[in-house]
This record gives C-alpha cells, sequence and structure tokens, in this order.
C-alpha cells in the first residue's frame, strides 16, 4: 500500500501510522495520499495530517499513537517523546487503569508552542516537562506524571479517587511519590485530590477502602492501619487485611464479587480468613455495596467485636507493618 520503499520502515515502526509530512519526505507525492484517503480507498484520515495505512479500523494502540503524532512537532522523531507525551487518562488506559477515559486523550506539549484541539485530541501546554516512556509503543509520561494530569481535568471527584487508588495498588508508583507530583503541580488545594492524596498516604488502594475510611471517620472507633501487613511471631507472612486494629486484633475485609468470580478465588479469599481466625484475629467482612448502602450495619460489627475484645486475655500476637495517617502540608504552604 506504500508508494515508495522509504516508508516502509517509518509506518512499520509507527504501527501502521503516519503524518503528511513524514509521507511526502519519503517520497509520497500529495496527490497519492489525497487519492489513497478518498472514501472507501485503502488508507484513513484519523485526525488533521495524521493517516492509518490499512483498510481495518484501528486499535487503542493505534489511536492513542494517532494523537501523538498529531501533537509532535512536524520534523521531530515522535517516538521519541521528546515534543509530545501521551498522559492523563490515555496514557494510564494504555497501563490498563480502569476507569480513565481514552478520549479525549491528553498530549503534553512544551510551552509556548500551541496546537488546536480537536474530538479526540486534547493538547496540553507544560513547562513541566516530564519523564517519558514508551507502553505498547506510544510515548507516554511516566504514570506519576499522568495521574496527576488526569486529576487535574477530571470533575468527579469518586473518579479521581478509585484512579489514583488504581495507580498506586498497580504499583505503578509510590503514594509519596504521587503526592509530590501532586504538590508540584498545585492539585493539593482541591478538595478531591487533596482528599485522595491523603487517603494514599494512610494506606487506602480502593475507593471500597476510601468510603469504609469515611464511614470511620467521625466515629469513636480507634484509627485502623489499612493494608498493613501482618506476620507471626516467627516473621511468616500472613496476610493484609483492607483494616486493621491491631490493639484489638479486628480485621476489615472489603471483599468484592468482581474478583470472586471464580472457584479458586472464592477459595483463596476462605483461606485467607482462616488464617487470620486461626491466629485470633477476628474478621468482619463486607462488600463494597454493604458499605455504600448500610454503612450503620458495618459500624455495627466492628463496634460490637472492638468491645468484645477488651475482654480477651491474650490477644493476637501478631506483628502488624501498616501505614499510619500522615499530616498532609497545610493549603497555605502548597
Amino acid at each position: 500500500m506504500i508508494t515508495h520503499p522509504a516508508s516502509a520502515p517509518l509506518v512499520r515502526r509507527q504501527l501502521n501510522l503516519a503524518t503528511r509530512h513524514q509521507l511526502i519526505t519519503t517520497g509520497v507525492p500529495d496527490a497519492t495520499i489525497t487519492s489513497r484517503t478518498r472514501p472507501g480507498g485503502p488508507w484513513q484520515r484519523l485526525l488533521p495530517r495524521v493517516y492509518l495505512l490499512q483498510t481495518g479500523p484501528p486499535d487503542p494502540r493505534q489511536r492513542a499513537l494517532a494523537a501523538v503524532l498529531y501533537a509532535a512537532e512536524p520534523t521531530a522523531d515522535p517516538l521519541t517523546g521528546d515534543t509530545a507525551a501521551l498522559t492523563g487518562g490515555a496514557a494510564l488506559t494504555l497501563l490498563g487503569i480502569r476507569d480513565a477515559p481514552p478520549t479525549p486523550a491528553d498530549v503534553l506539549i512544551r510551552s509556548p508552542r500551541r496546537l488546536t484541539a480537536t474530538p479526540r485530541v486534547r493538547p496540553v501546554t507544560t513547562s513541566r516537562w516530564p519523564g517519558t516512556l514508551t507502553v505498547a509503543g506510544v510515548p507516554t509520561a511516566r504514570p506519576v506524571r499522568a495521574a496527576a494530569d488526569f486529576a487535574a481535568r477530571c470533575p468527579s471527584p469518586d473518579r479521581v479517587r478509585s484512579v489514583l487508588a488504581q495507580v498506586v495498588q498497580s504499583g505503578w508508583c509510590h503514594p509519596h511519590d504521587l503526592h509530590t507530583e501532586l504538590r508540584g503541580a498545585r492539585l493539593l488545594s482541591r478538595p478531591a485530590v487533596r482528599a485522595a492524596a491523603g487517603e494514599l498516604l494512610a494506606g487506602v488502594r480502593s475507593i471500597a477502602e476510601a468510603r469504609a475510611r469515611d464511614v470511620l471517620t467521625g466515629t469513636d472507633l480507634p484509627t485502623p492501619l489499612w493494608n498493613a501487613r501482618l506476620s507471626t511471631p516467627d516473621g511468616t507472612f500472613l496476610a493484609s487485611p483492607d483494616a486493621y486494629w491491631p490493639d484489638h486484633g479486628v480485621a476489615l475485609e472489603i471483599d468484592s464479587a468482581e474478583y470472586h468470580y471464580t472457584r479458586d478465588a472464592w477459595h483463596a479469599t476462605l483461606r485467607r480468613r482462616l488464617r487470620l481466625e486461626s491466629h485470633g484475629v477476628l474478621v468482619v467482612s463486607a462488600t463494597p455495596s454493604i458499605i455504600r448502602d448500610t454503612p450503620t450495619e458495618v459500624l455495627k460489627a466492628l463496634r460490637t467485636l472492638l468491645t468484645l475484645t477488651t475482654t480477651r486475655p491474650t490477644p493476637p500476637t501478631l506483628t502488624a507493618r501498616g501505614h499510619v495517617q500522615l499530616p498532609l502540608p497545610l493549603e497555605g504552604r502548597l
């Protein structure tokens, strides 16, 4: 489908994509580009001056790279990430993060350059150029920057909470690094972003855990450790419950049906609970929907167990390494 052999290597490394400038530079006549991108032709115009050199529909990677090709400086190599890099929801989607809409694709460009937005591409001018990496063939900002850029443009507090928690839970960045990035972008003055950052520093790793923390905040119940790693006296890892009260030997486990579709997954959950109970830990189990819809039932169960443990002669002798709430900077210091 390529009229000039010099274009073939370029197209292969760019997932069957090319810009008009690249095609003309490698010897493809302008008239040929126009002819082949007419309705019914073998090529497709995905964005202004960006073409897919195949007849089938583009896949998500091709759509993402097309956004970078559109935003990159015409004479630069777009795959280096030097003049354009995917960020925000589109970059996080490539990393497997759910709830991060990939469209419109946010693409970073260097200040003071300006570029017209399209329904599918939102150029974001920045003077803080991030470190970049290649994800599935697409130049992207590092996950911590992509997460911060997503938080800057997302209007939904729940979605900000969910996506930032997924980025940390998936291991793409440490909560302290994310907090630093959010602070550098001056986003901690926003209540939703500040709350999400605080939850992650406290050890919360999911939207369900965040809701549970909301339920517990303001009650007279002790503050738990979130996602603490429990070990037996000889150092053997036991489990990591969602919330744990080390002075009482009480754990809260939030079990989502989404992760228990298979028999093996459900059995793994039961075995983890048995290990906790065999070492004297009292477990309260709840689903995300129970915490959302009937939080008072969860509080009653926790209050009952925490009260019962005060009369136990021998509480569990487990080592708990977990997260405690860390103080965040005052807004005036941001």
